[in-house]
């Protein structure tokens, strides 16, 4: 690990800067070049059909330019354009975009594949570094000027050719950003020359970083510079194509487009040459987040991620922004916590605007579904466990009860070492608080007026470990009856702490939920249980927290001796 060897990137100079102050309040004209920078990086480059598929999806989100090829480089490329083109593939307001290097030969050739297409934007690029220029070609500024001039001229005669279609014109000094600014400059307007564009009639001109060499803020300066200093600025779409060497290339392209810039290459999840090109989806759900129109559809990202795995035989990732599998999930408690409050106050206020902590944007405008927002593991809080069985399963568990759920889940994924579905939460809320039968189960009941009208009596018959047992109690009501008979049997020492109730679904046949919690030994146990009956939901719900406790407690004098702490059992229970 030398550093030395390597030079800091020197900074532009200028004086009174504009972009940082700019705000990006429009998207931009947006370039798909999936087909052949992303396809040109594949291990294994796309066959036609697979090509045909990918042009079709990327028609389908919106693009209306989009790189089909490299028609003078390779067989396969040929073949797909006049496939195009022959069979009436493009729709009317898509144009087609082809690139060749600035040589006789593949100009030629890149203008027979074009022949009988009715729009077209033919881009040509040659090296202008100063390591190219030295390294690569060992050709003079002027040798690599006339190396443009001639490839410009060229593409003009021969565009002059094919009368029936419309071509514009797109030229890149390749490795721009290693390029001295004024030479950068100086090589555009040579080439301007040749094209004449006009305000009505404009000709692209690409800016490439074509290796990120520096960091977002001097790509910005150079951008600004450049369309300062270019003399035909209102005849030119300026255009920016960043790759991903430093992991920047988003904010290259959003300083970018605040530098001046007006369109941006790139592709679907950053495909392409080495560390890939600028992402498209980010960049446009970025502007999405902000309340402006991408002008492209990503709400249907599952199937969009489906056929670009399959076109690509790439993954994408899962923490890849907007699109990754688990970018809308959250494990830590604290998170699933905020994220539970901020729905339940989000569909309370029914607020025009999103604004729901941790989530950026609403996963369902992507087709998320909210299920996946919250994946409990050892990880996760009671937040996480509570909006499961809420949102999954209509269980409104009340709020004492959510620190000893939130335990008993996190005990159970540490046990596994694994994530937990929200079936597997719903069945161990099940096993913790409902199937308890043991030692005591209701078999019947029936509950009675007293002559004071205030109180109710019950009478009942209970299984006791299996053997079975007629109580009966008074009360307040049906819940406070059965609770003072069951605890004058057996001389059931607890304290009645708290119940809750509440309909589980909706309709005459709608079933309600009961919770019961209860303290022995200052422990507290809570019970639930289900029922179109809420007496018979209450009675079942305080049996089930009772023999919960009967469970702990006994534990404890049984496998411990009784001079361990009980509450020490609770708590690692």
């Amino acid at each position: 690990m030398n550093h030395e060897k390597y030079s800091r990137f020197k900074k532009i100079t200028m004086k009174n800067r504009k972009w940082p102050d700019n705000e990006i309040i429009k998207s931009p004209i947006w370039c798909s070049v999936d087909l052949r920078d992303g396809n040109q990086a594949l291990p294994n480059p796309m066959n036609v059909d697979e090509k045909i598929k990918m042009f079709n999806m990327l028609v389908s989100i919106g693009f209306k330019e989009i790189e089909v090829g490299f028609p003078s480089a390779s067989d396969t490329e040929y073949k797909f354009l006049r496939k195009l083109i022959d069979e009436n593939l493009i729709p009317q307001d898509v144009t087609i975009q082809v690139l060749t290097q600035a040589r006789e030969h593949l100009i030629l050739k890149t203008f027979e594949a074009l022949k009988g297409c009715k729009k077209a934007i033919v881009h040509i690029y040659n090296s202008t570094s100063t390591l190219q220029r030295n390294i690569v070609f060992d050709k003079t500024k002027e040798e690599i000027i006339e190396i443009a001039v001639k490839g410009a001229r060229l593409v003009k005669d021969e565009a002059e050719k094919y009368p029936e279609t419309k071509f514009i014109f797109e030229y890149s000094p390749e490795s721009f950003t290693g390029t001295e600014l004024d030479y950068a400059v100086e090589i555009c307007e040579k080439v301007l020359d040749v094209w004449n564009p006009t305000p009505n009639n404009k000709v692209i001109l690409n800016l490439p970083s074509t290796v990120e060499m520096a960091t977002p803020n001097i790509y910005a300066d150079q951008i600004e510079w450049f369309c300062e200093n270019l003399t035909k600025r209102d005849s030119v779409i300026i255009s920016l194509h960043t790759h991903n060497d430093r992991g920047t290339s988003t904010a290259s392209s959003e300083l970018g487009l605040l530098a001046g810039a007006d369109r941006l290459e790139g592709t679907l999840f950053g495909n392409g040459e080495r560390t890939g090109n600028m992402d498209i989806v980010n960049v446009a759900m970025n502007l999405y987040s902000q309340g402006i129109d991408p002008k492209l559809d990503f709400s249907q990202i599952n199937s969009i991620i489906k056929t670009y795995e399959e076109c690509t035989k790439l993954r994408v990732h899962e923490r890849h922004p907007y699109a990754g599998e688990l970018v809308y999930c959250a494990f830590s408690g604290s998170h699933q916590d905020a994220i539970r409050k901020g729905m339940i106050a989000r569909n309370k206020s029914n607020a025009k605007n999103w604004e729901v902590p941790y989530l950026p944007i609403d996963p369902h405008d992507l087709g998320r579904e909210y299920k996946e927002i919250i994946r409990i593991n050892s990880q996760s809080g009671k937040g996480g466990s509570i909006y499961i069985m809420e949102n999954d399963f209509g269980y409104m568990i009340p709020k004492n009860m959510h620190k000893n759920f939130g335990n008993v889940i996190k005990r159970e994924s540490d046990l596994l070492g694994r994530e937990l579905t929200s079936e597997e939460i719903f069945n161990i809320f099940e096993e913790e608080y409902m199937n308890l039968n043991q030692p005591y189960k209701i078999k019947k009941y029936r509950v009675d007026s007293c002559d004071d009208n205030e109180k109710v009596s019950i009478s009942a018959i209970i299984s006791y470990k299996g053997i079975d047992e007629h109580i009966r109690g008074v009360g307040n009501g049906p819940i406070d009856s059965f609770s003072n008979a069951i605890r004058r049997y057996k001389n059931n020492d607890y304290k009645f702490v708290s119940y809750w109730e509440h309909a589980l679904d909706e309709g005459s046949h709608s079933s309600g939920v009961a919770y019961v919690q209860i303290q022995v030994n200052g422990n507290d146990y809570f019970g639930v249980s289900v029922s179109e009956n809420i007496n018979t939901a209450a009675i079942n719900a305080l049996l089930n927290a009772i023999n919960k406790s009967y469970e702990i407690e006994n534990k404890g004098e049984n496998e411990y001796g009784n001079d361990y702490d009980s509450k020490d059992i609770i708590e690692t229970y």
